[in-house]
């Protein structure tokens, strides 16, 4: 947590819940965003919509005016990156992993390049049974051994040059070697062609093998080597700046002294790697206008990440060095809970802003709804395919607002997790997505979209034990 709206947020940490009113349920607050959303399900209050201050006359319906919708926004975030023309670099094989190509991969070759054999065994030429050459096997990696004289064999390794005048290639295991007699006898029909990829089986020069904007893979690292490729034109990953805020922050030991762990320094630099970005740098800056109005005016990122001050209190400083430094803002407070002080600004042409809570989850909730689109567009990635699941249990929900839960996958629905507050990430730590539950909440069995967290696939050890205990 960082900045005024972490400290001010600490009791909704603590997810105590406040007393009802006569005659009303007690939420459960493990499946809410803390007191400010508690509250929110037992009535309204006056002061339900916090972050930056509402125009004269306005008050809580003129803040959700002003707010963007959860789905409005990352699509504002997502055309803002897009239209930023991301930039294109040429890589060795080695460095394009997890890149997206800019441009076709053609073959630059025929694959195979030659005739070659497909198995072990012996290339025949004509009818059988063959006499058996006597100048040795035929290995791949060397250079033609001459044309096969009809009626003659000779042993031949996988992956070996074919000799010309070739019938077939018997295997190894298909043959018999009468060696009195210096002859090969098949054990079976003998097809002309077989086990032989012929030239340009795979491929042909020119040919295009996959089209732009496919992530490259480890398969399309080994297709791109085989085709002749050295360096492949990818998008370059977009460069992101993290800076942490707040004074209150230690980045070792334990809590004291009205000082709190740095939760979002350890967790935002590897949460953008895994959406793509480079991370230049994470800093740590206090509560000081002035630093952060240097650190955003001469980082040379593309995109600019801060943590905590997106609000409106007396160390609140985003907006007001947003404002000193001219950018344009693009998305400012978004209609989502946790994390609705969020926002997005372009500071120059092709170099933006993402201003994230200070409060872990909604810090999450942040890099879900605008950095990942933005990331996304610069790095020239297109968007995944929607989905939707049904949920396991009922999901409260915020009047108004949208909500993102940490959710995990069993038996084909979706579990919500408890722990769910803005400032805890316990629950998050155990989810394999977050769904995006609509203003009212959701009800057992209703589809609710997923936001998958980046690595979920790649953590087959998550249990179903493990996640009970969050359940």
């Amino acid at each position: 947590m960082t900045g005024h709206d972490s400290r001010a947020a600490a009791a909704a940490g603590n997810e105590r819940t406040p007393a009802s009113p006569a005659g009303a349920a007690t939420p459960d607050t493990g499946d809410l965003d803390g007191v400010d959303e508690a509250l929110a399900l037992v009535g309204p209050r006056p002061d339900d919509e916090t972050g930056p201050a509402a125009p004269a006359g306005g008050g809580p319906a003129a803040h959700r005016r002003r707010a963007a919708a959860w789905s409005a926004a990352r699509a504002r975030a997502a055309e803002a990156g897009h239209a930023a023309s991301p930039r294109t670099h040429r890589v060795s094989l080695d460095e394009a992993l997890g890149q997206v190509l800019a441009e076709p991969l053609t073959a630059l070759c025929d694959l195979p390049s030659f005739d070659t054999s497909a198995m072990d065994g012996w290339a025949v030429a004509g009818p059988g049974p063959w006499t058996l050459r006597g100048d040795g096997s035929i290995l791949a990696g060397h250079s033609d051994s001459g044309p096969l004289s009809d009626g003659t064999a000779v042993r031949i390794a996988t992956g070996a040059r074919i000799p010309p005048e070739t019938t077939a290639v018997v295997r190894s295991e298909h043959a018999r070697v009468d060696t009195s007699a210096q002859q090969l006898q098949a054990d079976r029909e003998v097809i002309p062609g077989q086990d032989i990829r012929p030239r340009g089986q795979e491929c042909r020069s020119g040919d295009r093998l996959l089209p732009a904007l496919a992530v490259v893979t480890p398969p399309v690292l080994g297709l791109s080597a085989a085709a002749g490729y050295d360096e492949l034109v990818t998008f370059a990953r977009p460069r992101v700046e993290v800076l942490v805020l707040g004074d209150e922050l230690l980045t070792s030991s334990l809590p004291h002294d009205g000082l709190i762990r740095d939760a979002l320094g350890p967790m935002i630099g590897p949460w953008l790697r895994a959406l793509g970005a480079e991370v230049v740098a994470t800093r740590r800056l206090g509560d000081d206008a002035e630093a952060l109005h240097r650190a955003v005016t001469t980082s040379e990122a593309d995109v600019v990440v801060t943590t905590g001050g997106t609000a409106a209190g007396p160390v609140d400083h985003v907006h007001p060095v947003l404002r000193k430094a001219g950018a344009e803002l693009l998305v400012d407070q978004v209609a989502v809970r946790p994390g609705h002080p969020m926002l997005l600004a372009r500071l120059a042409p092709g170099k933006y802003l993402v201003g994230l809570p200070g409060n872990p989850l909604a810090a999450v909730s942040g890099l879900l709804t605008l950095a990942e689109p933005l990331l996304r567009g610069l790095a020239g990635r297109p968007a995944p395919a929607p989905y939707s699941a049904p949920l396991r249990d009922e999901v409260h929900g915020h009047p108004h607002d949208t909500r993102l839960v940490p959710v995990v996958h069993r038996d084909d629905r979706l579990v919500p997790l408890h722990y769910n507050g803005p400032a805890m990430l316990r629950g998050t730590a155990a989810a394999d997505g977050l769904a995006v539950v609509p203003p009212g909440g959701a009800s057992a069995g209703d589809e609710l979209e997923v936001l998958d967290l980046p690595w979920a696939t790649l953590a087959p050890w998550i249990s179903s034990d493990a996640g009970r205990c969050f359940t």
